[in-house]
């Protein structure tokens, strides 16, 4: 990959600091921290695991407040090709949050940020961004910055997206990804705590929700739920424009 036109930026919110850096960048602390995190959230995670797969990622985002890391997320960058042209492809790997975080929205300001300066390399070639989601908050992402966004409660892909999306999976995750199902399995999954992952009351009412959890029914066990979206200006709803305003002050 081109080195980044645009650096990115620490963004600010509240108390609260997205603080991009390079994965190569980290210091052993803040690797170590990034594991604590997802060791309370999250039960099976194994220290080499993480250490694999975090040396396969590109970028880091890290939420901080007032000095404590509350939430990250791990990003790889990738190029394809599809019908003739290349393609970019953005992966989000690891990400969580601590749930005295979850109202704050510089995790969406930080990563579009990010995702917008890593864009920026390549400014004339289409960007993808591909998801595995074995949550439910994790998956209401999609439609809150996207109009078109893949699976979804109502409508279905065309047939180059859908090839798309399962090539991408395919290649990326190979045997563990379940083509009909549109879900990946890994071996050794990582699953919410249980208190975590519980559905609140009202939620399931929510067309994406109900979607998510009837299409992705072994979210409790750590499946993932395969998701795509086109990052392309074009393809951003209201929130996701005034986001992209936000995160270029």
């Amino acid at each position: 990959m081109s080195d980044v036109l645009v650096r990115p930026v620490s963004m600010q919110v509240a108390s609260d600091v997205a603080i991009p850096s390079r994965r190569a960048e980290l210091t052993e602390g803040e690797r170590a921290e990034m594991l604590a995190l997802l060791q309370a959230h999250f039960d099976g995670v194994c220290e080499s695991q993480f250490a694999r797969d975090l040396a396969g990622k590109d970028w880091v985002l890290r939420i901080v407040r007032d000095g404590t890391l509350v939430g990250f997320s791990t990003l790889k960058v990738f190029r394809a090709s599809h019908e003739g042209r290349c393609i970019n492809v953005i992966y989000s790997g690891d990400t969580v949050m601590a749930p005295e975080s979850w109202g704050s929205p510089v995790l969406a300001k930080g990563w579009i940020a990010l995702v917008r300066a890593i864009q920026s390399s390549r400014p004339h070639e289409p960007w993808y961004w591909l998801l595995l989601s074995s949550g439910f908050r994790t998956y209401r992402f999609l439609p809150v910055f996207w109009r078109s966004f893949w699976p979804r409660h109502d409508a279905e892909p065309d047939e180059s997206t859908r090839e798309l999306m399962s090539s991408l999976a395919s290649q990326h995750f190979g045997e563990r990804y379940d083509d009909a199902a549109g879900v990946v399995r890994f071996d050794n999954p990582q699953r919410l705590k249980a208190h975590l992952a519980a559905i609140p009351d009202g939620k399931s009412n929510d067309a994406h929700v109900r979607f998510f959890l009837e299409r992705n029914p072994g979210h409790a066990d750590g499946d993932e739920l395969v998701c795509f979206a086109d990052l392309g200006d074009a393809n951003l709803t209201g929130a996701g424009v005034r986001m992209v305003r936000g995160s270029s002050r």
